[in-house]
């Protein structure tokens, strides 16, 4: 009898969640860090203990995507988990439409104190009701970035009130200009430079100060995450780490290339993530959202949302989510219009280029800001050596004048290097990820070239948007 009952009460224990009460969250958001620049992506330069420490214990995705290689419009996915067609921000600088719900609003509703410290960057405030928590630089091209206090952070995170937190930290580093850390950790001459980065002395120069911003950047993870533990909230927890979008080097930001709209995400969550493990699921930043509300005990109204939740993911439950990622990119205001659409499964890129006949011109290599702080004259170095060296005359040419289309085998060319477009061997993937793309444009209402090349500049930062996308659908 007795060992019935003890059989009976063990089942009872493991009918229990391990988390019965919705858990904190804290999301920790590097500024355009390209995500294989880190070693646990296989970085071979940058310095980062601290988000090592993280990634072993907790879960790291291998394929995890944002729709828009550009600050703002990654951000406003992030926050509403709608793609920047349905969200109303598809440019730099411009606004989403003021109706929008985010993080605030759904996690609000459930009983959360959801707050914003560092970078904003979203607009309207009406759509992102952030609590404003101060500490960290909220501007991403102050020369130096202010260091950073953790007083208000610890105070949002221990304030004694009922329910859970919610804690946006949006770091500034490694977002140009590259002038916080110890570049002299980082002999130039010593670096090991990716293949899509052009070797001359200015660019090595440059390089090894966008590390040293990594490993700043780094420092400020390993101190929030102690702040955490110190607060007593570690093990309660759900922490999320994003790199954001690619660097500004050429062919990461402010391209549909792997290495602008991959991420590195990290999850962990004691008790329920298995630490030290790696997932090749598919996952978008308009994921994220949905996925907190399930973890919250909330439930997810699909028709609110472009992303769908991936707990079973974090669970262990799951090594798949969705069978595609998605991408856009709008240029204005960061140059003349050029509009680029694409779709990944995981192993092939597809990517669409609606204006092949114009050159890719993007303001802040060019030195068009010309302020001293965004323009990269690294890039004059890449033209001159053009003239001598094949390879660097390639890179230019790739990201000036590009294709109708373009096809990678992006788990064996990672920095997508190779057209394979147009190859007998490749015209099925081709096909069908071409048709797949087309169906999801229709589906956002997406018109395509013109949503790009009839919005002006100005029209754009103001946020004026001529084209509004569907208020349902997926």
């Amino acid at each position: 009898m007795l060992h019935r009952l003890l059989l009976f009460c063990g089942l009872i224990l493991l009918a229990v969640p391990a988390h019965a009460d919705p858990p904190n969250v804290l999301i920790i958001m590097a500024d355009d860090c390209t995500f294989n620049d880190l070693p646990m992506y296989g970085g071979q330069n940058a310095v980062t203990p601290n988000l090592e420490q993280l990634a072993s214990d907790g879960l790291l995705f291998n394929r995890a995507y944002l729709a828009e290689a550009m600050c703002q419009p990654c951000r406003a996915e992030l926050y509403t988990g709608l793609y920047p067609m349905r969200n109303g921000c598809a440019w730099n600088h411009s606004a989403s439409l003021p109706e929008t719900l985010s993080m605030p609003h759904h996690l609000g509703k459930l009983g959360y104190r959801v707050g914003l410290a560092g970078k904003v960057h979203v607009a309207p405030a009406e759509a992102f009701p952030f609590e404003v928590v101060g500490g960290f630089d909220k501007n991403c091209v102050r020369n130096p970035t202010q260091d950073h206090d953790l007083a208000e952070t610890a105070e949002f995170i221990n304030r004694d009130v009922q329910g859970p937190f919610c804690l946006v930290v949006a770091l500034v580093e490694p977002h140009v200009p590259w002038v916080m850390g110890d570049p002299s950790q980082y002999p130039p001459a010593k670096l090991k430079l990716p293949p899509n980065v052009a070797d001359t002395k200015l660019t090595r120069e440059a390089f090894s100060r966008y590390l040293a911003e990594i490993t700043y950047m780094d420092d400020q993870v390993g101190d929030v995450l102690e702040l955490l533990q110190q607060s007593g909230h570690a093990e309660d927890t759900l922490v999320i780490f994003s790199s954001e979008q690619g660097s500004q080097f050429p062919g990461n930001k402010w391209t549909n290339w792997d290495t602008g709209v991959h991420t590195a995400l990290i999850v962990r969550w004691p008790g329920v993530t298995p630490a030290g493990t790696r997932t090749d699921a598919i996952v978008q930043y308009s994921d994220v959202l949905p996925t907190m509300i399930e973890a919250a005990g909330g439930k997810v109204d699909e028709a609110q949302f472009d992303g769908t939740s991936f707990i079973s993911v974090l669970r262990g439950d799951s090594d798949s989510h969705r069978q595609y990622s998605y991408g856009v990119h709008n240029n204005v205001p960061e140059g003349p219009p050029y509009p680029v659409r694409t779709i990944s499964d995981g192993t092939y890129r597809y990517v669409r280029n609606l204006t092949p006949q114009n050159l890719f011109i993007e303001k802040h290599l060019m030195g068009i800001k010309g302020d001293g702080l965004l323009n990269n004259p690294y890039w004059q170095t890449w033209i001159w050596d053009s003239l001598e060296s094949p390879q660097t005359y390639s890179l230019v040419q790739r990201y000036m004048l590009r294709p109708p289309e373009a096809l990678y085998h992006t788990a064996e060319d990672p920095y997508e290097l190779e057209n394979l477009a147009g190859t007998p061997q490749t015209r099925a993937i081709m096909r069908e990820l071409s048709d797949e793309l087309d169906r999801w444009m229709m589906s956002q209402g997406d018109p395509g070239a013109e949503q790009d090349t009839r919005q002006t500049h100005q029209a754009a930062r103001r946020g004026e948007h001529r084209f509004r996308p569907p208020a349902t659908g997926r």
